[in-house]
């Protein structure tokens, strides 16, 4: 087995910044989807119209209030309609940023889609070595966090930023038009402050949430840890201390988001101080304007009414830049997924694997999971075409790593795979799978139905292929006596099945696959003797016309295999049939008698 490592911290701050946002972009405007770009240029125009008519809004209002000073009386009819476009003004602000968002969901869902769906294939598309050392929990949180990410930050993006920007703008000029140049410095003084002061008061409440967002991390990734391990934990009445370890992590999380949602209070005091200073100001001057006859009563109303709009959006600028800063941070971590080095890729150009006579040769294989830990010595055998072909040894032999290697989930250091004379190296991982049937020694199976579990074996498997299948792997008596048939549910990771049914549905699942070549990994050492028996009565039958390779520690499973390989510290130590290696009296005749004395102990204490 590959030895443990610390696993990457995925919950830690990640490389932020302008190459995250430049990775971001694609998103944004995604390449070969003119539909998609259609509907953000559509998005981007109702903003527009939404902003002109929405500052409309304010001109109208000073407008009407006008018109119902002391004198106006003979214009109440005017003053009715500019009060009635108030309101349609305002309807049509709902209505175009409401018609936005109908037009741009479309796009931040694709963007969210395409982004989860190019994280998930990457994670399958890494080695084994990086699925061994994962947290599933603290993975599934980054991806999470990450695909969510994009679409909240293209909408604060495109409809908070810009807006805020165009409207800022328009306002400016409006002001230096009706009030002069001293509004305008006012109000973009004001604009700066604010700015300054959220940014400032956001990255101290930013480094409270990230403290926050590792916590949440621990929490998930604990929680789901003992729940995978349900089993150890009953077996060792462990239950008082997985809830112990959990309740210390999840109350420093509560600390950490008390201190985190209190911190809110002092950004939206000195938010609310600047933009009130700002209305004050404003109004002040304009009062004192109007009373030297430079500008209307409506004046009040419409300075009012643009300062309230343009507040509006900057109330929100702690919350937008917080989290577009917390999306940058969520962005590269997963962006940091798809950074993990692919150890094993196809070679440029690589061709599929091409199996007439499925022989299986290793040529002199190095190979250590560590530098300074090797496990295979230069190991080389041979597997003919249609031979059955056993593997034992003592345990640390690298009996285990020899199917990990043909499956290359690892390369060797130096030396050859050989699959009807072609290095696997030079072809298609896909298609080297593809030739090669797996019945492990812990079979896993989906949480689905066995149906899906044996018609898993190859894409496109029929109902008449797995009922086959599992006539051929004896599990239709099994089968018939479930109500729901096929469609009856195993529970997750097929814990609703013994250890022989669950084998049964392996073997299965391999002969709807229908491999050249079969590999038996240790398939019946946590079973039964009978168990046992029954199972390997099946797999001889399913070895039949097949090479196949057996690993195996109870060595009376192998006996009749047309030749034993004994591996001894990562080298062919012997090699022959049962009785030719018994006749050597060597390590695999120690082996045997070994087991042979266990089983005669084990049958006497049974009396």
């Amino acid at each position: 087995m590959p030895p443990d490592s610390p696993s990457p911290d995925l919950s830690a701050p990640q490389p932020e910044g302008w190459a995250t946002l430049k990775r971001f972009l694609p998103y944004l405007w995604p390449r070969g989807a003119a539909g998609l770009r259609a509907r953000i240029v559509l998005a981007l125009g109702l903003v527009v119209v939404s902003k002109l008519v929405q500052l409309s809004m304010a001109w109208v209002y000073g407008q009407a209030i006008d018109r119902m000073v002391p004198g106006m009386e003979s214009a109440v009819g005017l003053a009715v309609a500019l009060v009635a476009a108030y309101a349609a003004a305002r309807f049509g602000g709902v209505l175009f940023d409401n018609l936005r968002n109908v037009v741009f969901e479309r796009v931040g869902q694709e963007a969210t889609r395409r982004l989860a769906e190019n994280v998930f294939a990457h994670l399958h598309s890494l080695s084994l070595r990086f699925h061994l050392n994962r947290r599933t929990g603290a993975v599934t949180k980054v991806i999470e966090r990450g695909t969510k990410s994009i679409d909240v930050m293209l909408y604060f993006m495109l409809f908070n930023i810009a807006p805020t920007l165009l409207e800022l703008t328009l306002v400016s000029i409006y002001f230096q038009i009706a009030f002069g140049w001293g509004m305008v410095a006012a109000t973009w003084v004001m604009v700066v402050a604010y700015i300054a002061f959220t940014t400032k008061v956001t990255n101290w409440r930013n480094a409270l949430r990230e403290r926050m967002n590792e916590l949440d991390t621990q929490t998930v990734a604990k929680s789901v840890d003992s729940l995978l391990n349900y089993e150890t934990v009953k077996y060792f009445n462990a239950e008082r201390r997985e809830a112990d370890r959990y309740n210390k992590v999840i109350s420093q999380y509560a600390d950490a988001a008390v201190k985190s949602e209190n911190s809110l209070a002092a950004l939206n005091i000195g938010q609310s101080l600047i933009t009130n200073l700002m209305m004050a100001g404003a109004m002040g001057y304009v009062v004192w304007g109007w009373s030297q006859g430079q500008f209307s009563t409506g004046s009040v109303v419409t300075i009012n009414t643009l300062l309230a709009q343009l507040f509006r959006p900057l109330d929100m600028l702690g919350m937008v830049y917080r989290t577009i800063r917390q999306g940058i941070t969520d962005m590269a971590a997963m962006f940091s997924l798809l950074d993990e080095h692919q150890e094993i890729a196809d070679a440029p150009g690589a061709p599929a694997l091409v199996v007439s006579r499925p022989t299986l040769a290793f040529d002199n294989v190095v190979f250590g999971y560590e530098p300074d830990r090797t496990i295979l010595r230069g190991l080389s055998f041979e597997v003919p075409a249609g031979w059955q072909v056993a593997l034992v040894g003592p345990s640390g032999a690298g009996k285990s790593t020899i199917a990990r290697l043909l499956f290359r989930f690892y390369d060797p250091w130096s030396g050859k795979i050989l699959i009807d004379g072609q290095d696997i190296r030079e072809v298609t991982q896909a298609s080297l799978r593809a030739a090669i049937g797996i019945v492990p020694q812990d079979t896993v199976l989906f949480n689905d139905t066995i149906g899906y579990n044996i018609a898993y074996g190859r894409d496109g498997a029929d109902r008449a292929v797995m009922e086959q299948a599992a006539r051929d792997a004896a599990l239709m008596e099994l089968i018939g006596r479930m109500p729901q048939g096929f469609d009856t549910e195993v529970g997750e990771r097929g814990l609703k099945l013994s250890g022989g049914e669950k084998q049964r549905v392996a073997i299965a699942r391999t002969l709807v696959k229908n491999p050249p070549i079969l590999l038996l990994d240790e398939a019946t050492s946590a079973l039964d003797t009978r168990t046992e028996q029954e199972i390997l009565t099946t797999l001889h039958a399913v070895s039949e016309g097949r090479t196949s390779l057996s690993i195996a520690h109870r060595l009376s499973t192998v006996a009749d295999a047309d030749r034993i390989l004994v591996l001894s510290e990562g080298q062919l130590a012997e090699q022959g049939t049962h009785a030719q290696l018994l006749g050597k009296r060597g390590l695999y005749a120690e082996m045997w008698a070994r087991q042979a004395e266990a089983i005669e102990e084990a049958a006497e204490a049974a009396e």
